[in-house]
């Protein structure tokens, strides 16, 4: 029973889904240098493949390839080439599609001279993605990638651009009557950038400004922060902006749906975002901390030293000690070399990479009762080899705690996550899991203070409850 929960995965994690970024002014700047810094600060987000698209002199130029953002950046020499007056960028973490050199963001359209004219980036998930392309195929639509959901909004766009004589709000407002999931949205066209998000806000997008007439699209703040702007707000769920040559900019609602609520990821507060990012205005860090003393509140427990998972467990650890008045520790050290998608041949193999990514303090463990603090538990495999490592090194005592609560469902809006096969939590009762990993006591925090800590139930709760705000097809 046990292998069917650890096998076919090295890390204990849901993935991280994509980054994307843009920036519109109506005159000339250094989109080149502007791209690069709103990627790098989007790199957790995705670190499969990155790429962009500038617009200059009614041009669009894309460049895109496998890797991380400052290899991807080093190997281009001709940097003054991709100097215009906007950029959209991306960084990839497959969901839909696969790894496939096809399937790297920004997609772009070309008119009948090879030009290209439209491109977009896009983070979510469709879920009717596969019966659109199938239709959009018969009408003798052709796609560059093998499956992508974005290349499936980007056909949309260009097929309804023509029924719309060249409108490109009005092309996205249907093209949003049509499609179904989460999706935030950013396309450059026309001397023009618009940016758009689903009706329940699932994935996030903010706006900032960099100077009067410059704008700045992010999928965090910390995108709008890496450029030296300034953070204005999230776009509304089912809101479109377009910037243009005017110097303006456009406000409006593409579609007003019966029943839609707002509904964002919550576990972009706890795992996906970067710490010292706002989501909808409320501080990641503080979110984490605040977890991590409700965590004691909830359970309490004797110990004398707190540790925390780098790098997402450590604020909840934090906020567990000033709770507890147990001291707080970064026992556990973590190698930053090793890239998430790191990927090894065989079980024993990947489980043993854990010693290489995270390596204990041995003369603080000895002998000592640890309480140690992770963001999630996904299929248990980290959290099982981390234990293990900790009672070799002569913890006396180990009890393990979650800042979210149990994690039951997939998700299919944006993240790639396992099936509910090798979910640890769908599979076992909190004892059997104390069990798997070797545990003295285990502990998650509860739906109830998830929700008092975000301060609403307007959060998708689906891995959690296996309650969607849209349903697969």
């Amino acid at each position: 029973m046990e292998q069917k929960v650890l096998k076919n995965n090295y890390f204990d994690k849901f993935h991280d889904e994509c980054g994307i970024f843009g920036i519109y002014s109506p005159s000339k700047i250094d989109t080149f240098s502007l791209i690069q810094s709103g990627l790098f600060a989007l790199q957790h987000r995705g670190q499969e493949a990155c790429g962009f698209s500038v617009l200059q002199d009614g041009f669009i130029i894309s460049h895109k390839n496998e890797g991380l953002v400052l290899d991807f950046f080093r190997k281009i020499s001709n940097s003054e080439c991709y100097h215009g007056n906007a950029v959209i960028g991306h960084t990839r973490y497959s969901t839909e599609g696969g790894q496939s050199k096809k399937n790297i963001q920004p997609f772009f359209g070309e008119d009948s001279y090879g030009k290209s004219i439209i491109s977009i980036v896009h983070n979510g998930n469709l879920v009717n993605a596969k019966n659109i392309r199938k239709k959009l195929e018969s009408e003798g639509i052709k796609f560059i990638s093998e499956y992508s959901d974005s290349e499936v909004i980007l056909r949309l766009i260009q097929k309804y651009l023509l029924e719309y004589d060249k409108n490109l709000e009005k092309a996205i407002q249907k093209t949003t009557i049509d499609i179904q999931g989460a999706y935030s949205v950013i396309v450059l066209m026309d001397n023009k950038m618009v940016a758009f998000r689903d009706p329940n806000g699932i994935r996030p997008l903010c706006y900032g400004m960099l100077n009067e007439y410059t704008y700045i699209f992010s999928s965090e703040t910390c995108g709008i922060d890496s450029v030296g702007g300034f953070y204005v707000r999230d776009l509304f769920p089912g809101e479109m902006i377009v910037v243009d040559q005017k110097k303006s900019i456009q406000f409006s609602i593409l579609r007003e749906k019966k029943n839609t609520k707002k509904r964002i990821c919550s576990f972009e507060y706890i795992y996906f975002s970067r710490p010292d990012s706002l989501i909808e205005n409320i501080n990641v860090y503080e979110i984490r901390e605040k977890s991590g003393e409700k965590l004691y509140e909830q359970h309490p427990v004797e110990a004398d030293v707190v540790i925390g998972v780098p790098d997402s467990g450590v604020p909840a650890s934090i906020g567990y000690s000033k709770a507890s008045g147990i001291p707080f520790k970064p026992i556990l050290v973590k190698n930053k070399y090793i890239g998430r998608s790191f990927i090894l041949p065989k079980q024993e193999i990947r489980e043993k990479m854990v010693n290489l990514k995270l390596n204990p303090i041995l003369d603080e463990i000895k002998g000592k009762r640890i309480v140690i603090i992770d963001d999630s538990i996904v299929r248990g495999t980290t959290s099982r080899r981390l234990v293990y490592i900790l009672r070799k090194a002569g913890a006396k005592e180990i009890h393990f705690r979650s800042a979210s609560p149990p994690i039951i469902g997939p998700c299919y809006l944006g993240v790639n996550t396992p099936s509910k096969r090798d979910l640890i939590s769908y599979n076992y009762d909190k004892k059997n899991i104390e069990k798997i990993l070797n545990v003295d006591s285990l502990e998650f925090l509860s739906m109830k203070n998830l929700i008092d800590i975000l301060g609403s139930v307007h959060y998708c709760f689906g891995c959690f409850t296996g309650n969607y705000p849209v349903q697969r097809n």
